[in-house]
């Protein structure tokens, strides 16, 4: 198993379930093969520049370790997710 890092931006005016529901998204899909680490939620902050016309967003960082065709399952999810605004899987050594 290899170890994982993963941020995303969630629309800062998404509800607090909402917001909940992401982070239960990502660790049913990590569960499945492999396990969570450590979630550090940074909370709205200021973005770089506009996306989708918001200024700010809900960070959340999360490490965890798993299997490589874990990475891509929640790469998917992610995509197809109205209420993440960005997100990036980084692999660590």
């Amino acid at each position: 198993m290899k170890n994982y890092e993963l941020i995303y931006v969630v629309k800062p005016n998404a509800e607090e379930d909402v917001k909940e529901a992401v982070l239960n998204k990502i660790k049913d899909v990590v569960g499945t093969n492999g396990e969570v680490g450590k979630v550090d939620t940074w909370g709205n902050k200021k973005l770089a520049y506009p996306i989708q016309k918001f200024t700010e967003g809900y960070y959340v960082l999360v490490n965890f370790q798993s299997g490589i065709d874990v990475p891509k399952e929640i790469d998917r999810n992610l995509k197809i997710n109205e209420n993440v605004i960005r997100h990036m899987i980084v692999a660590n050594d």
